[in-house]
């Protein structure tokens, strides 16, 4: 009888190039970033920021690495790099950086329990990148034997013509559909309860409830919305129309409300060229041209984030 040799653990490390190495990059080299900044003490505190932070990334790397047990398998991609990266199912993820560098990797990931690093704690919000680097070995153990604490993180669909076009993306903290330049985008709103709105807008939105603590609540505290955003682990999204223009052809009045599991938001373009992208990733974005349909669910998918 042949027993299934099971494979080692393997653990990614995602980062991204720190402002230091991008500054090389276009500089040369790091000295001669600092003969350009001059003496200017202003120039020269940013430059020795810059350095501090690149140290502390650095050391947080080596950390992480130093946790990884030594019969383990290591891999490594940068966020520039994550659309070419093959992660695998049974993959232990650890991300160094902030944030939305988790935002960043979840829409790669299928379940793959994720650890988020922040190198310098407390210069960001801490919502996702919530563990200190001395805490990896543990985590990783953890996570390896199926014991770590978790949450399902809901995350944000967007399917183009009903899937039958192959478009589609999905997000974390929220979807993005309006117009790439700074005119209006047209296009018919269709809720889940029936209704329907021809709007030009600047856009829509619609996130989770981790997006909740970001562009979303940015929007709801700009509008004084009493709208109740959802949680983290809700299985529903909350979605936002950004100025909408009430004219004879178009109306303002269905701008705000929920998506719950199993419903859909339905959008119905009718500009030339409209773009949807999730979470900031404008280069990732797809253009929409007139007469196509996007539908936004809450999608099956979910992150699982390791706290």
């Amino acid at each position: 009888m042949t027993t299934a040799k099971t494979l080692t653990p393997r653990v990614v490390t995602v980062h991204r190039r720190t402002e230091r190495e991008q500054i090389v990059r276009e500089r040369g080299t790091w000295g001669q970033a600092k003969f350009q900044a001059g003496r200017a003490p202003a120039a020269m505190a940013a430059l020795a920021s810059v350095s501090m932070r690149h140290d502390a990334t650095e050391q947080a790397l080596q950390t992480v690495s130093a946790a990884i047990p030594g019969g383990w398998r290591r891999g490594s991609v940068e966020r520039e790099d994550l659309d070419r990266f093959l992660f695998e199912p049974e993959d232990l993820v650890v991300v160094v950086g902030q944030d939305g560098l988790v935002a960043n990797v979840a829409k790669y990931l299928d379940g793959q329990p994720v650890i988020g690093v922040d190198p310098n704690p407390g210069s960001g919000m801490g919502v996702l990148t919530r563990h200190r680097p001395g805490d990896c070995a543990r985590l990783l153990e953890a996570a390896a034997r199926g014991r770590a604490q978790a949450q399902q993180r809901t995350m944000v669909e967007a399917s183009v013509d009903g899937g039958t076009s192959g478009l589609g993306l999905t997000a974390l903290n929220e979807i993005y559909l309006g117009s790439p330049t700074h005119q209006s985008a047209r296009y018919m709103l269709t809720l889940p309860d029936g209704r329907t709105e021809t709007q030009s807008s600047s856009g829509l939105l619609a996130g989770t409830g981790t997006g909740a603590t970001g562009w979303l609540l940015s929007v709801a505290r700009e509008r004084r919305s009493t709208l109740s955003l959802p949680g983290p682990t809700d299985r529903s999204l909350g979605w936002f129309v950004r100025e909408a223009w009430p004219s004879p052809t178009s109306g303002a009045d269905l701008t705000e409300g929920l998506v719950d599991e199993r419903q859909c938001l339905t959008v119905l373009v009718r500009s030339e060229a409209l773009v949807l992208f999730g979470d900031g990733m404008e280069a990732d974005r797809i253009a929409l041209a007139w007469g196509q349909t996007v539908e936004i669910t809450p999608s099956r998918r979910t992150l699982t984030l390791v706290v």
